[in-house]
Formats: structure tokens, sequence, C-alpha cells
């Protein structure tokens, strides 16, 4: 064997070009043609090949270098027969007696159509499609400071599909990604599987040192927000949401909440206007089973429930929380008052079991207490639909002949583009609000 230095290649117009992988370690085995580093301009990307087939040595460049034609990367103990070609190739006049190898370099004019042949002299490629021919050879390599280990096709192909190569387990020759990987990858995140990525291929928030700006404290997040904070996160990223926005006139169903009242305090429960908008959404789930359904596992079928249970979001100390009240189609209003109120009162304590948050159809979010005008809450999945209420104001409303005071109640609902469509969306908005208008409706 003999050492041979390791140079850069004819690499076309550039002077100076950015190292972005290094695909081979010291004391690697490498075989004539294999990549050892990969080059990248403002044009195109480029691996270098091997000169002979033989053993690195030493190499002397790292991932953000920049390199020229000509510049020596390292040393190789080259395998005999390879020395001899590689001289036979360095001793061959520049003249039209070349061996095929040379014709074998594309001119600037032309693309060959053909991967290079293995030869020392060998140009690297100066455009997308010739870094693609490259990409075809078989490839034994091994990733030394890069963060991904991947052909340049490959590359432009995760790129293209935004994939993070950094987060994609490869199964080529000694690690390397190839394309069946990304795609592999692309298909885990859509079944909802980690497979170790940050928001399916989403690159995470940069990391910054506020302190520099000015005094800072850390909190922990206490132990519900972390919860559900994953869990939002999960369904943002697997649910294709949509929101309808619309208002109804709650005016008539005040009034008659207002009529109750005494009777309320008799029974021992506060009446809210909750109450009332979870009976008109049990009323409007009857009339569109589309949203009091799930979607099973493999996102194929819709699986249709035949039972009520709304959840309530509860703000607490600690965090929101989704208690669940069950059958509220069989409960009268007084019975569902007292239900909240001793659920409420279990959320604030910390005392909801598990039994008390699962089995929901439907979730309700209301801020009408709080404030706001309008929001998007976001789907409780394995939900396929979310309301949320804010705060209802007196509005002047045209009757036909003159405006009059009205209490107007904005809402929204979001849903599930999967299993709701955008026409059956507003429908189902529309019909809460006529009966939320009209409570008559709800005995028909």
């Amino acid at each position: 064997m003999a050492t041979q230095d390791i140079t850069i290649p004819d690499i076309g117009d550039f002077d100076s070009v950015e190292v972005i992988e290094v695909l081979i370690a010291e004391g690697d085995e490498v075989a004539v043609d294999d990549s050892l580093i990969t080059l990248e301009s403002d044009k195109a990307t480029m691996e270098i090949p091997a000169p002979a087939s033989g053993r690195i040595e030493s190499l002397t460049v790292k991932v953000g270098d920049k390199v020229a034609e000509g510049d020596v990367i390292g040393q190789m103990s080259a395998d005999e027969a390879s020395d001899n070609d590689a001289a036979d190739t360095s001793d061959a006049p520049d003249s039209a007696a070349e061996p095929p190898q040379k014709e074998a370099a594309p001119s600037k004019a032309e693309t060959p159509a053909e991967a290079p042949s293995p030869a020392a002299s060998t140009p690297a490629t100066t455009s997308v499609d010739q870094a693609a021919q490259v990409a075809r050879k078989p490839v034994n390599a091994q990733s030394m400071g890069a963060k991904s280990h991947a052909s340049p096709s490959v590359r432009a192909f995760a790129r293209k599909l935004g994939v993070d190569l950094g987060q994609v387990t490869g199964t080529g020759p000694k690690g390397r990604v190839v394309q069946p990987d990304v795609e592999g990858f692309i298909k885990s995140a859509m079944q909802g599987q980690s497979a170790g990525a940050t928001g399916a291929g989403i690159p995470p928030v940069p990391e910054v040192d506020f302190s520099q700006f000015g005094e800072t404290t850390t909190e922990e997040l206490g132990r519900i927000k972390k919860l559900s904070g994953k869990f939002l996160q999960t369904s943002w990223l697997n649910v294709p949401h949509v929101t309808q926005f619309d208002e109804t006139d709650i005016t008539d169903m005040d009034a008659f909440r207002k009529d109750m009242k005494p009777q309320a305090e008799k029974a021992g429960v506060k009446l809210t206007p909750l109450v009332f908008v979870m009976k008109a959404v049990v009323k409007a789930l009857q009339d569109f089973p589309s949203f009091n359904a799930s979607l099973s596992a493999d996102g194929q079928s819709v699986i249709k429930k035949h039972y009520y249970n709304i959840g309530v979001a509860v703000d607490t100390p600690n965090g929101l929380v989704v208690p669940v009240v069950r059958d509220v189609d069989q409960k009268g209003i007084f019975e569902l008052s007292e239900e909240l109120m001793t659920l409420s009162t279990k959320a604030r304590d910390g005392k909801l079991s598990p039994k008390d948050m699962s089995g929901g159809c439907f979730s309700i979010s209301s801020l009408g207490g709080i404030g706001g005008t309008q929001f998007t809450p976001i789907v409780n999945a394995p939900e396929v639909a979310i309301m949320g209420l804010s705060k209802a104001k007196m509005q002047p409303v045209w009757n036909g002949s003159e405006f009059e005071p009205r209490l107007i109640m904005p809402f929204s609902v979001s849903y599930d583009h999967r299993a709701i469509d955008g026409a059956e969306g507003v429908r189902f908005t529309t019909t809460v609000g006529q009966y939320l208008s009209d409570l008559r409706q709800l005995i028909l």
C-alpha cells in the first residue's frame, strides 16, 4: 500500500466551497468513488469521491471549512491495484488520447448520461442533476460531525418535504439516510407516532438566553399544565382544525333563567347560562351525529356515539381541566346545575378522578364570565368538535321597524375537518344558535 494525498478535484468555477458533511473518519476503509465529504455552493451540492480504495490515514477538514480545487484534505493508504490505477490516470497526457474514464468527465455544455467512472481525476458534479447522478452510487461512509448523513438527492428530497434529516434514522451502509428512510419518517409522523421528531419535522423554537436583556426568573410549569400542554400540542398537530364563528340572541333564554332563579335557590343550585347551552348542544348533536363521534385509529372510519357526555372546561389555580357530565340528554336543568357545581368544586380542590374526566363526546369552554369576543378552542381529541363561549353583551338589533336592545352571545365551534365538512359545520352552529334563541324548540 502507498500513501497518497486526498485532494479536491475539479469542482467547476468555484474557488471556495463550504464543507457541509464529513462522511468518513480516520481509520475507515473506503472503496474507490466512495463519498468522502459533501460540499455545497450557492448553486449545487456535490460529493467528493475517494480517489482509490484503501484506508483513511488522516483528515484535515471539518464541517464549515471552505475548500477549492487542489486543496489537500487528508491522506490515505491506497490499495496496490487502486494505486496503479491512480498512477495510470495521473500519468495520462492532456490530449485526445486520454483514457476512456477521462471522457466521462462532463463538459460545461453537457450533462453525462451515466454516473462518472471510478477515476482519481473524475470532477465533482456542478449541478443538482449531476449531483443526483453521483448520489446513485453505493456509499460506504460514516458521519462525523455532521447533523445528517445522506446523499445530495436525498437531502434535496428531505428539504422539499420539510423533513429535518437530523431526526431520521438511516438504514443505509454505516447509518446513511436513504430515501425510504425519509418516506418512512413522514409516514410515522402522519400516523401520529413520535419517531423522534419535534412536531413532525417542524423545527423547534430557538433557545434564547433572556437574561442578556435583563433580570429573569424561572418557574416550573405545574403538573396539570405539563400534561395538558403535551396533549394540546398533539391534538393541534394531528387534527386539521377549522373554526366556525357565530352569535346568538339569548335575551329570552336569560330572562327565563332569571325567572327560574328563586326556584333554583330553593333547590340549592346556581342556575347559569352554561346548562342551557349544554341542553342546546345535545339537541344539535342528535341532529348532527357526525359531531358526536370519533375517528378510528387508522382514520378510515367514524365511530358514532349514542350517548351524550359533555366535557366542561374548568379554570383552576393549577391549570385547565375538563370534567365530564354524563348523560346530559337524560337530565334536567337543576340536576345538571347541581352536577356542574360538584365537579367544579372537585376540580378546584384537585380531587377529580380519571373517571370524572373520561368518556366525553363534545367539550365546551366558556370564557363568558371573564370577557373577550371570540376565540379558537383546540379540539379535545379523540373528540371531533369543541365549543367556545364568549361574553354576551347588549346590542341594538333591528326588528323590522326599530332597533331594540338584545343580549347577543358570540360563540365558536372548532372541528376536525376529516370528520366534518364546512357546510355541516355552519349548519351545526346555526342550529345551536336557534335552540338558544328559542328554548321552546328543545322540546320538539
